[in-house]
């Protein structure tokens, strides 16, 4: 199937054959493995588990009668209390105060029209060289325990040497460097928009259109608290900046319904929450990274919840990726519509999009029957559309394996993609105007491009591009796997176009970069 040999990327090779080979108990994701997926959960065989039979449960529990009488609870010990006002000094502290407030309507929203009066990336005084040169291992880093015992004397008692920021100094919440200035910066535009998404589809969609995509006032409760979250996260994230830290923008936003809302917040939420873990070990400061996070955390956990309520299984992928900082910008800029004068401006690089033609559509019965371009708009991270004739549609569709309506998790009897899928891709020319007031322009130093590089997870895979045509090609999604049971491939991931095949990993996946042609989006799972 494949025109040439796949070649792959992991971690290394020791690593991956240290490691035991994990159980295989059932399976349930969203990708497949070259067959259909099972829409149950198999427990006949469980190794280790023989004659296993749980006798300490009734198993006739008797049903008694359900609470019929609801009101104030039973009566407990308690005091009178309240938030703190700030009244007596250095004891009774009041909260920090939010810097953005709740939103109680929709705000302005729809493509800039205009011309930029700065263009460009945040440029330093001057540019070193042309790119980051690669270089040996750290000749430091030598440790390795033969014992399991400690190697080095204890700087106190249960306290093992080595370890940064535990030398007992007073820690200091504030960005130490540029490359932690423009990492958080560029994670404050993250939240911001965040903030304003999350209250923008509550705003603009009626109830009886949460009703329709089968969600109550209680998941609409849910997506409030998501909000008011990233307003903790905006001021968080301004404060370790200090004055200079960007305010909030106006956003151009791709849904119409509110399953296409959905879709665009767990995409949002993926490189989101992805962007942060690609520079979050590499931050000069350790306690913006701890606070930091801290708020990230909490992301993964609403893109978790945006992907139930989308009707797609919640977590297929043992680990979550990491992707550099240029990457999170390209696919944020292009949502950002204008920012008032004199924000902040970002040193990332903006790449060229990358389309996926025939990039599964989650609404789908069977997204074998997604057509080219079935997303709502021509911007990568674009969701899929959700008015599709109902004959075609998972949703409102009550059968196991096949629906898509909100649930804890949902088994796809039909994967939404599977190893050996022939992906179709696009990419744009250079040069492009993207971004807050069309003031960003898209850029590559990379050459014709020959390999597709499939980020994910904690791989970096690659499979040969077939050229198409002028800024087309083609390439078979590989059969890679992170360990053994894990395809590699799955869920919503990153996919690039490149000019080389360079042997890289998470920690140091930034060195792609003046390489990659092109940056897009694939819904694997």
């Amino acid at each position: 199937m494949f025109s040439r040999v796949i070649v792959r990327c992991a971690l290394a090779a020791g690593l991956v054959a240290a490691a035991p080979a994990p159980q295989q108990y059932g399976s349930s994701s969203d990708s497949g493995s070259g067959t259909a997926e099972s829409t149950g959960f198999s427990t006949a065989y469980l190794p280790g588990y023989n004659d296993a039979d749980a006798s300490f449960v009734n198993p006739n529990p008797t049903a008694g009668p359900l609470a019929s009488t609801f009101g104030p609870g039973s009566q407990i010990s308690a005091v009178a209390t309240a938030p703190p006002t700030g009244t007596i000094p250095n004891i009774d502290l009041s909260a920090p105060p939010r810097r953005s407030s709740d939103v109680t309507g929709a705000t302005s929203h729809g493509p800039f029209s205009g011309s930029a009066t700065t263009t460009g990336a945040a440029n330093g005084p001057a540019t070193l060289a042309a790119s980051v040169g690669t270089l040996p291992p750290n000749p430091t880093a030598t440790y390795y325990n033969t014992d399991g015992i400690p190697q080095n004397p204890l700087p106190a008692p249960y306290t093992p040497d080595g370890g940064l920021g535990t030398n007992g100094s007073q820690p200091r919440y504030m960005v130490n460097s540029d490359f932690d200035f423009e990492s958080i910066t560029l994670g404050l535009y993250q939240e911001w928009i965040e903030l304003d998404l999350f209250n923008n589809g509550l705003a603009i969609f009626s109830d009886d259109d949460f009703a329709e995509a089968g969600l109550t006032a209680e998941h609409r409760s849910l997506i409030q608290f998501m909000a008011n979250q990233e307003s903790g996260h905006a001021t968080l994230l301004t404060n370790m900046l200090g004055e200079t830290a960007p305010p909030q923008c106006t956003y151009n936003y791709p849904y119409t319904t509110v399953r296409e809302w959905l879709d665009f917040n767990q995409v949002l939420t993926r490189w989101g929450e992805s962007g942060v873990w690609g520079f979050i070990n590499h931050l000069d400061s350790r306690e913006v990274g701890q606070l930091l996070a801290q708020s990230i955390a909490t992301e993964a956990r609403q893109q978790m919840s945006f992907r139930q309520m989308s009707g797609l299984f919640p977590m297929p992928v043992w680990f979550e990726t990491g992707i550099p900082q240029s990457w999170a910008w390209t696919y944020l800029a292009p949502y950002i519509s204008t920012c008032p004068e004199n924000t902040t401006r970002l040193a990332w690089q903006n790449f060229p999009a990358l389309h996926v033609v025939n990039n599964p559509n989650i609404n789908r019965l069977s997204a074998n029957d997604t057509t080219n371009y079935e997303v709502t708009g021509y911007r990568t991270s674009d969701p899929g559309i959700s008015t599709i004739p109902s004959d075609e549609s998972c949703q409102n569709l009550n059968v196991t394996g096949y629906g898509c309506e909100p649930g804890v998790t949902r088994n796809k009897t039909e994967p939404l993609s599977f190893p050996g899928r022939e992906v179709v891709f696009e990419w744009e020319t250079p040069g492009l105007k993207v971004g807050p007031n069309n003031s960003y322009v898209t850029s590559t130093t990379a050459g014709d491009p020959k390999y597709v590089a499939w980020v994910a997870q904690l791989n970096l895979t690659y499979t040969p591009l077939t050229i198409t045509g002028p800024n087309r090609g083609s390439t078979f999604q590989p059969a890679s796997e992170v360990y053994e049971g894990d395809p590699t491939v799955n869920g919503t991931m990153f996919v690039a176009l490149t000019d080389e095949y360079l042997d890289l990993s998470p920690f140091n996946l930034s060195m792609i970069n003046p390489h990659v042609r092109a940056l897009g989006i694939y819904q694997a799972g």
